[in-house]
């Protein structure tokens, strides 16, 4: 006898009504009772348009709790994570061990370093350049004698052949 069993079992949740899970069905009621709330009191004063905007703001956060999930998080859990690094982390500063002249002694090291490298490669990079455009060029010039050889082919084909 063999039983499948979904390869995503970890992400499996049970369905209380219409495909919802228990979590989802309360703040979906939730919302919809508080929105309608919202509209209900606010619609006689400034208009049905104006009172959903009003209830928008206030509803989706309770919607978003029931719905959204991030890497396991409720959005409540994320939103409290996410304000926390934005406002609760102290700043990490750097404190370098080195002293000014070690700094400088390192700075002047790689100066000179990139100054030899410089040299080098004005010595030798003229020839490399040069050998590698050459390459380019002889591979475009090719490239486009093809093509013309193609189109030709396709004209005489298209006006003799057809």
């Amino acid at each position: 006898m063999i039983i499948e069993v979904n390869k995503d079992i970890d992400r499996y949740k049970e369905t209380v009504v219409l495909g919802l899970t228990a979590r989802q069905m309360i703040f979906s009621i939730m919302s919809v009772a508080i929105g309608g709330g919202i509209v209900l009191l606010v619609y006689p004063y400034v208009g049905l348009t104006v009172s959903a905007y009003i209830a928008i703001p206030v509803v989706a956060p309770i919607a978003l709790n029931g719905f959204y999930s991030y890497h396991g998080m409720t959005f409540m859990q994320m939103m409290k994570k996410k304000l926390h690094f934005a406002f609760g982390n102290k700043p990490v500063t750097y404190s370098s061990t080195e002293g000014e002249a070690e700094v400088e002694a390192i700075r002047q090291a790689e100066a000179a370093e990139e100054k030899k490298k410089r040299k080098k490669k004005q010595n030798t990079g003229n020839k490399e350049d040069f050998e590698t455009a050459k390459k380019g060029m002889v591979k475009t010039l090719i490239f486009l004698l093809f093509a013309v050889f193609a189109m030709t082919g396709v004209i005489v084909w298209y006006k003799y052949f057809r």
